[in-house]
């Protein structure tokens, strides 16, 4: 059984970074691909970012782009999502998803269904 739990986020204002994390246990971060999504009721779910489980491959939204970056920390199974220059349209909760991905050199942010994720942790960015 595979489980995430996300941590890091906070209030922080426009301009401002913080670094997400993912705790995965249940599962080898060497056979899981992971992403990144965030949700509010207003906007939907939106892929964020995702790291693929063979070679680490990243894919980010357009919206994130250059400014957010994604990795992972096989021994310790953790991964991150540092978040940088932040804006106010990056509020959200965060959440961390896998996939059982043995061997995949690829990844897609535009993943349509996750096996798994945690219970997300809520940036909220604002002056």
């Amino acid at each position: 059984q595979v489980q995430l739990v996300e941590s890091g986020g906070g209030l922080v204002q426009p301009g401002g970074s913080l670094k997400l994390s993912c705790a995965v246990s249940g599962a080898s971060l060497d056979g899981t691909t992971v992403y990144w999504f965030r949700q509010t009721p207003a906007q939907g779910r939106e892929g964020v970012s995702c790291l693929s489980s063979s070679y680490g491959i990243t894919e980010y939204a357009d919206s994130v782009t250059g400014r957010f970056t994604i990795s992972r920390h096989i021994r310790n199974k953790m991964v991150y999502l540092q978040l940088n220059s932040l804006k106010h349209e990056d509020t959200s909760v965060y959440y961390c998803a896998a996939e059982i991905t043995c061997g995949r050199q690829w990844c897609s942010v535009a993943a349509r269904g996750y096996q798994y994720w945690g219970q997300g942790t809520q940036v909220t960015v604002s002056s």
